[in-house]
């Protein structure tokens, strides 16, 4: 006899909850979704999903809760505010929360959600919308193993990378630890490649020397930030699409905010949370972090 798919609530139906959503009912799944906007809850509708009023009734019978949402109060106030989802959830429900936000923060509601026998993994996400859409995402998640192994199969149907980085709150600082190198990388290739422009070299021929030299890395390999080098990239789409300066933003202030708990060094880090900062101040907050590059290029500030 086939085993019965677990009954899904969704909250959170933004550029990446919508697509996670809808893999999660191609895979066969039973989901029930609720957001604050109710055009993107009536797209899931029509792909199959229920759509609920409220928060309190999505969660009615579900077997498991998935959030995504912009920040860790957002999270806080779901989960375990006085009328929070606590209050509704039935014991043994496996919450996933797929925001990024504070480990602190996730370990106050795996805690407080465990006094009532709610199980509850962090498992923050990288791949961007693009990943969402494909099903190909890369889930960090922090958590106790047997949760880890319950959400597995479901974390599945929406992404191609599962990693179980520890316990509660792992997930996060794993997910802020590698932005906060990507940016540092986003950074420094977009730097050399405006250097090697201000110099009369082709920024094409630039790029494939540095992939077959020792400055190799993903952004060159998968996301180059100089336009029209890589098709079906957000810097050949006038920046569009992607993952937002503002969010990047947020990512680098979350692991400035951990590196100062921990007593980190995180010179490099802070120096990209300033630079992304000042490149949002001037307007870009809407755009891909690639387009980074444009702060470096002597044409944007003449």
């Amino acid at each position: 006899m086939q085993k019965q798919h677990p009954k899904i609530a969704f909250i959170g139906l933004g550029n990446m909850g919508s697509p996670m959503a809808l893999n999660l009912l191609k895979a066969g799944y039973s989901v029930s979704v609720f957001d604050l906007v109710q055009a993107t809850m009536d797209t899931l509708e029509q792909a199959g999903a229920n759509q609920a009023n409220s928060a309190s009734e999505v969660v009615q019978n579900a077997d498991v809760v998935i959030s995504m949402l912009p920040a860790g109060k957002h999270v806080e106030s779901l989960y375990i505010a006085e009328n929070g989802l606590i209050n509704q959830l039935k014991a043994g429900t496996l919450v996933i929360d797929s925001s990024t936000i504070d480990a602190l923060t996730s370990k106050a509601v795996a805690n407080k959600l465990a006094e009532r026998n709610i199980h509850f993994v962090d498992a923050p996400v990288s791949g961007g919308v693009s990943g969402a859409t494909a099903g190909t995402l890369t889930f960090i998640v922090g958590g106790k193993e047997q949760d880890y192994a319950t959400a597995l199969p479901i974390l599945q149907a929406m992404g191609k990378n599962i990693f179980h980085a520890g316990d509660h709150g792992a997930g996060q600082v794993a997910k802020i630890c590698n932005n906060m190198l990507l940016s540092v990388l986003m950074l420094g290739t977009s730097e050399a490649l405006q250097m090697a422009i201000d110099n009369g070299l082709d920024p094409k021929v630039m790029s494939d020397i540095m992939l077959q030299s020792s400055g190799r890395n993903w952004t060159l390999e998968l996301y180059n930030p100089c336009p029209d080098i890589m098709p079906n990239v957000p810097s050949s789409n006038d920046y569009q699409g992607g993952f937002m300066v503002d969010l990047m933003k947020k990512d680098l202030g979350l692991a400035m905010d951990t590196g100062i708990k921990s007593q980190s060094s995180t010179p490099m880090g802070a120096l990209a949370q300033s630079l992304y900062t000042i490149h949002s101040m001037q307007g870009n907050g809407q755009l891909d972090f690639s387009s980074i590059f444009n702060l470096f290029s002597k044409q944007e500030k003449s």
